[in-house]
């Protein structure tokens, strides 16, 4: 079984900056990409950035040129530096390991954190 722990949630000010991370810990092989999502309130959730094992990264319009995604495979973890943040990036932001391979025969599955906070005050 693999869990996400994720950290460094919490409140900031409109045009501050927060960093999240993310660390995969288990039974783990290969991930093939890790990455984050988020949901406000009555909406959808969506994707902020993933990461492949690669280095190919891919965000969401909303978050072009503010957040910056990257990936210490090594480690597992993921970590979202979010600048310029904005009240409409107040969200739960979840993370997520696409691909998850416990050794090199089993199949891939995907794994998702349980959620952490980030609130942007105006």
């Amino acid at each position: 079984q693999v869990q996400l722990v994720e950290s460094g949630g919490g409140l900031v000010q409109a045009g501050g900056s927060l960093r999240l991370s993310c660390s995969a810990s288990g039974t783990i092989f290969s991930i093939n990409a890790m990455g984050w999502y988020r949901q406000a309130p009555g909406k959808q959730r969506e994707l902020v950035a993933t990461i492949r094992s690669g280095d190919t990264t891919t965000y969401g319009d909303s978050v072009k040129c503010r957040f910056i995604i990257s990936r210490s495979n090594a480690k597992n973890t993921v970590t979202l530096q979010m600048n310029s943040l904005k009240p409409d990036d107040t969200a739960v932001y979840y993370c997520n390991a696409n691909g998850v391979r416990e050794n090199l025969y089993s199949p891939k599955t995907d794994y998702w954190g349980q959620g952490i906070q980030v609130t942007v005050s105006s």
